[in-house]
Order: structure tokens, then C-alpha cells, then sequence
């Protein structure tokens, strides 16, 4: 019964695309702060949350804006080589992946 709760309860807060965006800050948040204190090469996978916040962020509080998203979803595209870093990757690819997320979830409503 439990789990059948927490599936309603999930559908029901995602409704929104705020809330939608909320809900995935709240997912990255942990995972930064996870990855975070076991250090190490898990830094890597902070890298790759830790640039998705300020996105979810400002689509949580009905900020975000499509056309700008897109644009910078095509700039980030094309920056992203096999010639970066490890950390320039995983921080690039995050941005591609947040941006890419909130897109899809904008124009599929």
C-alpha cells in the first residue's frame, strides 16, 4: 500500500512543470551531496549534478525560458569534445542533459 502511495504521490506533484523541476532538484541535490562526501572519483559525478541546480532552480520558480534554453542547449552541443578534461565533460555534459530534460518536458506537455 505504501508503494502504491508513493506512485500516486509522485504523478500527483509532477504535475507542473515547476514542480516537475522542483522534484528533480530535490534528486540532484542528494546525489551532489552523495557524491560529495565519498570524494575521490565520485567528484565526477558531483561535477555532473552540482551544474544541473541552478537550472532546476530557476524552472522550479517559473523562470525558465525555451528559446534561451535551446539556443544554449545547441551551444553546449557543440562544445562538447573528447579533447576536455574529465570535469569540463561531466559539468557539459550535465548542462546538455538538464537542458535537454526541462525542453523535452516544456514542449511535451
Amino acid at each position: 500500500m505504501k508503494l502504491k502511495s508513493l506512485l500516486f504521490e509522485t504523478n500527483a506533484t509532477a504535475d507542473t512543470f515547476e514542480s516537475f523541476a522542483d522534484t528533480r532538484e530535490a534528486g540532484a541535490e542528494k546525489i551532489v551531496d552523495n557524491a560529495k562526501s565519498k570524494g575521490g572519483l565520485a567528484l565526477l559525478t558531483w561535477h555532473h549534478f552540482k551544474v544541473k541546480l541552478p537550472y532546476y532552480k530557476k524552472a522550479a520558480a517559473g523562470k525558465f525560458e525555451l528559446d534561451a534554453a535551446k539556443k544554449e542547449f545547441d551551444d553546449t552541443y557543440k562544445k562538447i569534445s573528447t579533447a576536455m578534461s574529465q570535469i569540463e565533460f561531466q559539468r557539459e555534459v550535465g548542462r546538455l542533459e538538464v537542458l535537454g530534460e526541462l525542453i523535452i518536458r516544456e514542449t511535451k506537455k
